[in-house]
């Protein structure tokens, strides 16, 4: 296989996704027509904020589509015992994945005890309630000795993933406005070799293309957010993408790049 092709079927793909319903201006009407999305798409999970968890269970009910609610989102400043708290309540009410943001500020402080502790306390309780944790980072705020030490946290503590980004971690430009990189080629890379192989890798934030899907599968990641996901099916579908696995070309993001911008 070249370093441009892969090997995917539609089923394959759409498990990929973690349908992304986390904006803060989405209305319940917003969310049934989002939930109608992931359950018509076939998608692994809807991910959505904590209150949701019911309205998402009933509309996703008889499909295999499982809720993913967030916990400390979107900047990880909750007290350790609150995220705990709200991940076991998000956990018993439902949700089969939860999605936790860390404490930034503590990692770049370097308090990794701080940083460790209140991982293993979250990862703990989910698990306790049958669900799996992912442990947020939001890369475009960390170093590489920041995410590499997360990584090395998290496969200590056994969760089941480390994920890049909420999609809402912007960060001042040069030219002074907000935006963020997201999901990088580069980040994506340091997170697989920093990590235990049994941790797997989400990608999220400006992963909103079928070459993006593509190209992050290439790189060992198993699960990405996103709110493009049927544009993306439907690219899928035009290039041939079916049943059955088929190896498919795909246009490689730069190094750097995520598409985000």
């Amino acid at each position: 296989m070249s370093l441009n092709t892969i090997t995917v079927s539609l089923h394959q793909l759409a498990k990929m996704i973690d349908h992304s319903l986390l904006h803060p201006t989405m209305t319940d009407a917003d969310i049934i027509a989002g939930l109608k999305i992931a359950r018509e798409s076939n998608v692994a999970t809807a991910c959505v904020k904590p209150y949701l968890i019911p309205l998402a269970l009933k509309e996703l009910a008889g499909s295999d589509v499982v809720v993913c609610p967030v916990i400390g989102f979107p900047h990880g400043n909750s007290t350790t015992e609150i995220k705990v708290a709200e991940a076991t309540a998000a956990a018993k009410a439902g949700g089969k994945e939860i999605d936790m943001v860390i404490n930034i500020g503590k990692a770049l402080g370097g308090d990794w005890d701080y940083v460790a502790d209140e991982i293993r306390e979250i990862n703990a309780a989910v698990t306790a309630h049958g669900a799996i944790l992912k442990v947020i980072f939001e890369n475009d705020y960390l170093q590489s000795e920041h995410i590499i030490r997360l990584c090395q946290i998290c496969t200590q503590v056994d969760v089941a993933f480390v994920k890049t980004s909420t999609g809402y971690g912007f960060v001042k430009q040069n030219d002074g406005s907000y935006n963020y990189r997201g999901a990088t080629v580069k980040d994506l890379k340091l997170m697989r070799d920093s990590s235990g192989d049994k941790v797997q890798i989400k990608a999220a934030g400006g992963v909103r293309t079928l070459d993006d899907l593509l190209h992050v599968m290439s790189l060992g990641v198993t699960r990405i957010g996103a709110t493009a996901t049927v544009a993306i099916l439907e690219e899928a579908k035009k290039r041939g993408i079916g049943n059955e696995p088929v190896e498919v070309s795909f246009k490689p993001m730069s190094d750097g790049d995520s598409g985000a911008y």
